[in-house]
């Protein structure tokens, strides 16, 4: 039987020497968004097909082109997520979450599914940071979302972004836009994609979102919703602006981000980035102030944002951001012999217990490769347990970086590992770039 050595075209594994970077920004989402008080969700990974058709809208390209969608042994239609938003509604609806105290803040790390031509950014299987606010009207509330992403980013390091804004209104003004849309592209109707006459008759603003080059390029020259906002959207978007401002957050009006999916009203937003190219766009969101409604809740004026993971992976080792180092093991224990195992099994067993990475060899091979095979792992200390050091109770542990070795003893290991790593931790600390003794606020005797 042939061996499956290809992962599905589109998706992508992530192996330990990667994944700490995955973490890291995973992390540091979490801790951010907690910050402004959100909490985070999970939400299953498939969801009933209509919840994407009424909450995504069914004229997208999300919807028509890019969906994973199957028949369930029972007959029911079910979608893989094709994005966090509408499965965090569902889940607010369902849960009573809208019967609590009002704004419900949440926040999620996902996993979503486009079949979309895989490219550097984009592939169909991704995963998402996103956060969702349920119950906020205020225009403080988008400069809040808008805030905490741009807080994240810089938590990040990540550099030269583009914050775009735009409004595009609420269903009333937007009615009005609507027909000003219909009738500029009437006139080019010949000209535009299959997709995009579907869309003239159903929703002409979405043909402001198409790929096509030739419809892309029509668009240009369309009306700008911005001349078609209502007295109370324009001094929604003219305070979300003042508060940005007031946080000293730069920004440019855009009044061409419209967003992909159907649900959005009001304020839309981008964080863009010129070092990944042509998918530059790193974060989206806004409002949707009528996606609960549109459920089957009651009318909840609501807002968030996503954000790829890979992609921003790609743009932060685009610009060198820093990312910690890959943990390392704290000890290697090195054991020859059924005893030394033993003794190494009770050892490995304590140190793990106290917090410490702690590994020793599985497949019983000999010194040379079994310190071999520390250094690889890049342990920082080791120490070599044979009959003799068993015996006497006393071993060398090794500082791998320096060589130096220091007698430790086995019945107090632990203890000893402390005061020995310690030591070590405070000889390497520095303030401001110049050497200092730690030792003596702490009481370690310097040897020198």
């Amino acid at each position: 039987m042939a061996l499956i050595t290809k992962a599905v075209k589109g998706t992508k594994d992530v192996l330990p020497g990667e994944i700490y970077k995955t973490q890291y920004i995973e992390s540091t989402a979490l801790d951010v968004a907690e910050r402004f008080g959100f909490k985070e969700i999970r939400t299953p990974v498939f969801e009933h097909t209509e919840l994407f058709q009424r909450g995504v809208g069914d004229t997208t390209d999300v919807v028509q082109k890019e969906m994973y969608t199957f028949d369930d042994k029972g007959g029911r239609s079910i979608t893989l997520r094709p994005e966090g938003t509408s499965g965090a509604a569902r889940s607010f609806l369902e849960n009573g979450l809208c019967n609590e105290t009002l704004p419900q803040k949440v926040c999620y790390l996902t996993s979503c599914y486009r079949y979309e031509k895989p490219q550097a950014g984009r592939l169909r299987e991704f995963h998402q940071f996103g956060v969702e606010c349920f119950g906020a009207q205020s225009p403080l509330a988008d400069a809040e979302i808008i805030s905490l992403a741009n807080t994240f980013f810089k938590e990040l390091g990540v550099k030269d972004l583009t914050l775009e804004i735009n409004s595009i209104g609420c269903p009333t003004c937007r009615a009005e836009y609507h027909k000003a849309l219909k009738t500029y592209f009437e006139g080019r109707k010949d000209e535009l994609c299959d997709t995009c006459k579907d869309r003239l008759e159903r929703n002409p603003m979405r043909i402001l979102d198409c790929k096509s080059p030739v419809c892309s390029g029509i668009a240009k020259d369309a009306p700008v919703v911005l001349d078609y906002l209502c007295d109370e959207c324009r001094e929604h978007f003219e305070k979300v602006k003042s508060y940005l401002n007031a946080q000293n957050i730069a920004f440019k009006v855009n009044p061409r981000i419209v967003r992909g999916l159907d649900y959005y009203t009001k304020t839309v937003f981008e964080f863009i980035s010129e070092s990944i190219g042509a998918q530059g766009t790193v974060c989206g969101g806004g409002r949707y102030d009528g996606l609960i409604e549109e459920l089957g809740g009651q009318k909840t004026p609501s807002l968030g944002f996503g954000l790829g993971i890979e992609r921003l992976m790609l743009l932060m080792e685009a610009q060198d951001c820093e990312f910690p180092k890959e943990s390392m093991p704290d000890l290697f224990i090195a054991a020859l012999g059924e005893k030394a195992q033993l003794k190494a099994v009770e050892i490995a067993n304590d140190m793990r217990e106290e917090g410490f990475t702690c590994l020793y060899d599985v497949n019983g091979r000999g010194l040379r490769a079994q310190m071999k095979y520390a250094n690889k792992l890049g342990a920082k200390y080791t120490i070599v347990l044979g009959d003799d050091e068993v015996e006497s109770g006393i071993a060398k542990l090794k500082n791998m970086e320096s060589g130096e070795e220091t007698e430790i003893a086995l019945q107090t290991f632990v203890s000893g590992f402390y005061s020995i790593s310690l030591e070590k931790e405070l000889d390497d600390l520095t303030i401001n770039g110049e050497e200092f003794d730690f030792k003596s606020l702490f009481g370690v005797e310097n040897k020198d």
